[in-house]
């Protein structure tokens, strides 16, 4: 997910993160990373058959002293209560939860790095199979190729990845889920340099449902189960199993510019935006942007991959120059730079709401007028609008194609709104809360005329033709693989992708 939306100003000043354990190794791309299975059987994977399932990894239930931490996700704005939470240790801990939730007719849930933004990642009386701690990271520098854990989250996979001078695409909140990211899409500031994340992925492990109770575990690349591996390049998230390893290719990376630009005040709107959306999508593919206008201020962040402050001011001329806003560089490695932009989880509000769309033309100026109309009205300083331009790499898919549609997109546009403070007990209502759900229905609904389409790991709640306006002429494709590897639609959710029915 992409999140500079959710913050506000992020800090200028990088400092160093830390990364998850490295384990290298010639052997890393069919490294199972986060494996370590016992007593497994079956055919094309093990765990095919199955005897009485027994729960096993970090198990939190109700009563123990750590539910409540267990349980919450990111946006308190969703408060459910399951009846166990499963943090699995290993591969062999997924397949077992699985099992065990089939057996015994309970609704499950797949969780990493709980932003699920509509709580979908949890479920009241059912089972949360948490992968967040299956963080096992192998690179072979010489094939620059990487297969990591399914639980990294972002900061850990852009941190531990730059050490060794290496990076994929991931969005820019550091806290999101790695996995979540990269099989809804996935999108930053490389992406109109190395494309959308899915597009560096090139093989996965996967826990499927197999017969009527059991849990499988298969390989994915594209010389196996090819159709699935295109079908998690966008639509990968809770619909067709649960991953437990990602296989990425590598791009190198040594250094990076970062610039941020703030104006006070927002009458420079029209204008800033309209620079924006006709420079940014076409400039150097090198350089990622977002802009993002609150009600106070407004902020340019850019980042220029193997570049200098000096060159990525010059790219952002057309946008620099409007007034006199505040600018700061930075010049260093990318999880430095990552790492310095991150604002802690206690400092955020507690309360989220986001709209997604997409914009293949240029805003007109009745968008425009939409966007400075909304924006003086939002609720809190929290509130925002942001755009992040999309072509450069965006445009070409990978070998093997993903099911995410967007590629023909100008850039990414979202609303969102944050409220409330961050609590222990939260459910609680917020009597800010009718008036920010209101404010941010209003601004997506007027801006419908103008965007195209939606981004899953977004969801839009709201919408009729979520399919569609996910996947495209994707949709139908997308079921008929589901039916392949889940025909008893045991992964589901309130927009989770049903089986073609025959």
């Amino acid at each position: 997910m992409n999140d500079f939306s959710r913050r506000g100003m992020l800090k200028a000043t990088a400092v160093a993160g830390a990364g998850a354990v490295v384990v290298s190794g010639a052997a890393a791309a069919a490294a199972p990373g986060a494996s370590a299975v016992t007593g497994a059987s079956g055919g094309d994977g093990y765990g095919a058959e199955c005897g009485p399932a027994k729960l096993t990894g970090r198990i939190v239930r109700p009563n123990d002293p750590g539910y409540t931490d267990a349980r919450l996700g990111w946006d308190q704005l969703f408060s459910h209560y399951p009846l166990v939470i499963v943090f699995a240790q290993n591969t062999q801990d997924v397949v077992n939860a699985l099992t065990w939730a089939r057996q015994n007719d309970v609704a499950l849930r797949i969780r990493s790095g709980r932003h699920s933004l509509e709580g979908w990642s949890n479920v009241d009386s059912g089972l949360v199979i948490d992968i967040s701690e299956l963080k096992s990271v192998h690179i072979d520098s010489a094939s620059r190729i990487a297969t990591v854990g399914s639980g990294l989250n972002q900061l850990e996979a852009v941190t531990t990845l730059a050490k060794h001078n290496f990076a994929v695409t991931t969005g820019t909140e550091g806290s999101v889920g790695l996995s979540g990211a990269t099989l809804g899409g996935g999108f930053g500031f490389l992406t109109r340099w190395l494309g959308m994340a899915c597009d560096s992925l090139i093989g996965a492990e996967i826990v499927v449902a197999k017969g009527d109770e059991c849990g499988k575990v298969i390989k994915v690349d594209l010389n196996h189960n090819s159709d699935l591996l295109w079908a998690l390049r966008g639509a990968g998230n809770g619909n067709f199993g649960i991953v437990t390893s990602l296989t990425y290719k590598l791009a190198p990376l040594k250094s990076v510019a970062y610039v941020q630009a703030t104006w006070d005040g927002i009458d420079d709107l029209s204008r800033l935006l309209e620079a924006y959306q006709r420079t940014a999508p076409y400039t150097d593919n090198r350089l990622g942007t977002q802009l993002e206008i609150h009600r106070n201020q407004i902020l340019l962040f850019a980042v220029l991959a193997e570049g200098t402050p000096a060159e990525a001011t010059k790219l952002l001329a057309p946008i620099l120059s409007i007034d006199s806003p505040q600018v700061s560089t930075q010049e260093g490695n990318w999880g430095d730079v990552y790492s310095g932009f991150q604002i802690p989880i206690k400092d955020e509000p507690a309360n989220w709401k986001f709209y997604s769309q997409f914009a293949k033309k240029p805003f007109p100026t009745k968008a425009i007028d939409v966007v400075t109309s909304f924006i003086k009205d939002a609720p809190t300083d929290d509130s925002n609008f942001f755009v992040q331009a999309f072509g450069g790499a965006v445009r070409k898919s990978p070998r093997g194609g993903t099911a995410f549609p967007h590629r023909d997109a100008l850039f990414y546009a979202e609303p969102g709104v944050g409220w409330g403070k961050r609590s222990d007990q939260p459910g609680i209502c917020d009597p800010l809360t009718p008036q920010a759900q209101a404010w941010i229905a209003e601004f997506s609904q007027a801006l419908r005329p103008y965007v195209d389409g939606a981004y899953v790991n977004v969801p839009n709640i709201g919408v009729q033709d979520w399919e569609t306006a996910y996947w495209g002429s994707n949709f139908d494709r997308l079921r008929r693989i589901k039916a392949k590897y889940d025909p008893h639609n045991v992964f589901q959710y309130d927009q989770s992708i049903p089986p073609a029915s025959c």
